[in-house]
């Protein structure tokens, strides 16, 4: 049935809202075998792009001279560089710095978190090594000490690295302590459930496959919802001064 134009879909200023119902897919370059859905590029004045790769079996994503990080949300792909051979499942995820030859061939039908940054130097610091890890075996750690709000850290908070990536999960009712305003900026996928964010000075419902976009100083805020847990995959840059 047509929906007469209606969307939760939003793009402001300082922030996006970017739902299922809106999606486009397309290939990328060099992409064999799938698609991709782009929730964040420097079109909207993101420093980073991220998307969904939508893989068929035997799908592979295109070479990149950026570094990258994968996150499988769901089905597998083989990760293939030039010193390792692994195979990625659910919430298994790999980080490939600029200029690490790799390929990342799907098994099955496979959906990936793709994101893809521009390496930011710094002085006598040493650019990170690969690093291949699962979401599940992290220990949770209690944000602000709320036993029901827990962060598990994908990658080391170190200087050799210029962002992180994080999951969040919050227990039904569960919420920031406080609205944020900050330079960094953030990608965030919601993984599970859903609950109220808060972008600048409006109000969203958001549920699992929505993807949220927020500038630099964009206020925000979240608040879980319903009867199960709330969770989220969260990009933000870090460890950089702002003058670059």
């Amino acid at each position: 049935m047509h929906n007469l134009g209606h969307t939760r879909s939003t793009h402001q200023r300082d922030h996006l809202l970017h739902t299922p119902d809106t999606f486009v897919r397309a290939p990328l370059p060099g992409m064999r075998g799938g698609v991709a859905i782009i929730h964040a590029a420097p079109a909207i004045g993101a420093a980073f792009t991220q998307y969904t790769a939508e893989l068929e079996a035997e799908g592979t994503l295109g070479s990149t001279t950026t570094q990258r990080f994968v996150y499988v949300l769901e089905g597998s792909a083989d990760l293939a560089t030039a010193t390792s051979f692994q195979r990625l499942s659910a919430d298994g995820y790999a980080y490939l710095p600029a200029g690490a030859e790799h390929a990342l061939t799907a098994t099955q039908t496979t959906r990936l978190a793709v994101i893809e940054k521009h390496y930011q130097p710094q002085d006598g610091i040493a650019p990170a090594a690969i690093l291949i890890g699962k979401e599940s075996a992290i220990a949770p750690v209690a944000l602000g000490d709320d036993p029901d709000l827990e962060v598990r850290s994908l990658l080391p908070d170190a200087p050799n690295f210029d962002f992180v990536v994080n999951t969040m999960t919050y227990q039904p009712g569960a919420a920031l302590s406080m609205v944020e305003v900050h330079v960094m900026e953030h990608g965030l996928l919601m993984l599970e459930g859903g609950g109220i964010y808060r972008l600048g000075d409006a109000w969203y419902p958001v549920t699992a496959g929505d993807f949220i976009w927020m500038a630099p100083y964009c206020p925000q805020w979240f608040g879980a919802l319903g009867k199960q847990p709330a969770k989220y995959l969260i990009y933000k840059n870090w460890n950089r001064h702002p003058l670059g």
